[in-house]
């Protein structure tokens, strides 16, 4: 017979568990709480630093490492330290920022290091927002500077500016180690190649000891894809692109604010223990 401690369910943070102006609906704190206290392991998948994710989670406790920065780095919250960290190769990322940055002056350029600290290369809007949304404390400074160890670019702009940019990366070549990846109708991020949010999955499981067939991911948007084609059972949020849905096993009959997340939850208790 199953038990809630034999899954392991990885949740995308952004339009999924939370929004970011309202934070984590009341209901899916309540039903992960009942969910972690029975056993259940439950962690979340997001592009985000880990001192962005301990901001939104507050007091809620995950029962795993986080996959942060879009699998960039697997962090433990319970120990406070990093278990896995991959990143891009600088020269070509370099070459890419300074390349976009003249053909569209106006976009914000972030890059994130370390231990997932922002630097701040170009800031406009979406960046200033970027940085209150999440909670995140960005350094101003020119691209030279930003110290080694780079996780992840982030290309921050109105959604038709993103898009053009997008669209100009794919006809320019930047070298094999990198790749581009749209995580939001306003951000585009540069991240190693072979590093993704199913990466990081995949590393949890193996340092684990997990089966691949026991996970359950819960996502919304097209990077949450291939984490949700790689794991055992796939749930969208009912706000997600169509391309989404159709790729989960289960979508939800609400959406993000409305606590999509807590909705799957309940209904995953009373499937496994029939309570």
């Amino acid at each position: 017979m199953d038990r809630l401690s034999d899954y392991l369910i990885f949740c995308d943070m952004d339009n999924t568990l939370l929004t970011a102006k309202e934070g984590i609906p009341s209901c899916n704190r309540t039903v992960i709480k009942l969910f972690t206290s029975m056993g259940g392991r439950f962690t979340v998948a997001s592009g985000r630093p880990p001192e962005s994710i301990r901001a939104a989670l507050g007091d809620l406790s995950l029962s795993l490492p986080a996959i942060s920065c879009n699998g960039s780095l697997l962090y433990d919250f319970q120990s406070n330290r990093v278990l896995r960290h991959a990143s891009l190769d600088q020269n070509q990322a370099s070459i890419a920022i300074r390349e976009i940055l003249q053909k569209f002056p106006r976009i914000g350029v972030e890059v994130m290091a370390g231990a997932g600290e922002m630097y701040v290369i170009h800031a406009n809007p979406y960046t200033h927002a970027h940085q209150v949304d999440e909670h995140l404390s960005g350094i101003s400074c020119p691209l030279e500077s930003v110290p080694d160890g780079w996780l992840k670019v982030v290309f921050a702009g109105d959604p038709e500016t993103v898009r053009k940019v997008g669209q100009y990366a794919k006809g320019r070549y930047y070298g094999r180690s990198n790749y581009f990846l749209p995580t939001n109708q306003i951000y585009l991020e540069i991240m190693p190649t072979g590093v993704g949010k199913a990466s990081g999955m995949e590393q949890l499981c193996t340092l684990l000891g997990a089966r691949m067939e026991k996970t359950i991911v819960i996502g919304d948007y097209y990077n949450d894809l291939e984490m949700m084609k790689k794991a055992g059972y796939a749930v969208a949020v009912a706000n997600a692109p169509s391309e989404v849905r159709a790729a989960a096993n289960e979508v939800t009959s609400c959406g993000c604010s409305e606590g999509a997340v807590g909705e799957f939850l309940y209904r995953f208790i009373d499937r496994v223990t029939g309570i």
